[in-house]
């Protein structure tokens, strides 16, 4: 059986970064695709890009319940094998198609694969690499390390076990890679497939404290227990908003850290004790050595 890509792009004015999306994924050569743009009701020229290439493409604009609600309604009105979900201002890169059907045609046994990713800035410019990790179940429930646009997966995988949690603004594709793990582990495939884009308008970088709440509620609901490296995580963005201190200011190193341990064993205290026992005295520790190189690190969460 010949395996047919279903390409869907959820979109609300995002009219300066969709022709980009919309081109990465036309220049996909080789691959039988259909390809569908479900946007919100953009208020800005999105909709003339997508007049634009309406011979290579279906799309409507009418209000839906949010990005989750948009990407279902794609999945539904599609009959592809493979679902490819890219928002409105990722990219592929060339050749992804081919790579993903390659190895789905020749591993049938495979219902969902993932791949290498970059950080890309507005410019199309990679930042740098996405953290991506090899499969471990139990590792994803600790970080979301996976880069969306980066991961496939099999229309079969929705007829068993349903699509977006339409109730998730924030965490709703690492929901989703969590529901499905849990009964089929993903392939991660050592190529750079896709690029994600990353500015200040990007939700999950002006909205990061609600991102948090809301990922630390769905992994309470989902295992009963919020995993210690997000309740560190979320104390690291709540002690940037409320001190107003980066955690870049190596001036300030020991001020921020005091303030971070503090918020973080709180956090710990109260929803998740059995870590406090663990990584408690690492906190501590922390402000024996407050000027360790290590310290220095982007993302503090990764040295728990």
């Amino acid at each position: 059986m010949t395996l047919s890509f279903s390409v869907i792009t959820p979109s609300y004015n995002q009219g300066q970064f969709i022709e980009r999306t919309i081109k990465s994924v036309l220049n996909q050569a080789g691959v039988e695709f259909e390809y569908i743009v479900c946007d919100g009701g953009s208020t800005d020229h999105t909709l003339a890009i997508l007049q634009k290439y309406e011979a290579y493409l279906r799309w409507y604009s009418e209000p839906d319940g949010g990005q989750a609600d948009a990407v279902n309604k794609g999945i539904r009105n599609t009959t592809g094998n493979i679902i490819a979900w890219i928002n409105s201002d990722d990219i592929y890169y060339p050749g992804t198609f081919e790579k993903i059907r390659a190895i789905f045609t020749n591993h049938p046994e495979v219902q969902a694969l993932y791949g290498r990713a970059d950080w890309i800035e507005a410019d199309n410019t990679p930042l740098k690499e996405y953290p991506t990790r090899s499969w471990s179940y139990q590792r994803l429930k600790q970080e979301c390390f996976l880069c969306q646009p980066a991961v496939f997966f099999r229309r079969s995988l929705v007829e068993q076990y349903g699509d977006l949690d339409v109730s998730l603004n924030y965490c709703l594709d690492y929901e989703l890679w969590l529901r499905y793990g849990k009964h089929v582990s993903f392939l991660y495939v050592p190529d750079k497939l896709a690029g994600s884009r990353m500015y200040a308008a990007n939700k999950t970088i002006a909205q990061s404290l609600a991102a948090h709440c809301e990922t630390n509620i769905m992994l309470s609901s989902k295992f009963g227990i919020v995993p210690g490296s997000w309740l560190v995580g979320y104390a690291l963005v709540k002690t940037e908003m409320d001190s107003g201190i980066s955690r870049f200011d190596t001036t300030r190193t020991y001020e921020f850290l005091t303030l971070l341990v503090r918020t973080a064993l709180l956090e710990l205290f109260k929803h998740n004790k059995p870590a406090l026992l663990k990584m408690g005295p690492k906190m501590l520790f922390w402000l024996l050595f407050p000027n360790l190189a290590w310290f220095r690190r982007e993302n503090i969460v990764h040295l728990i």
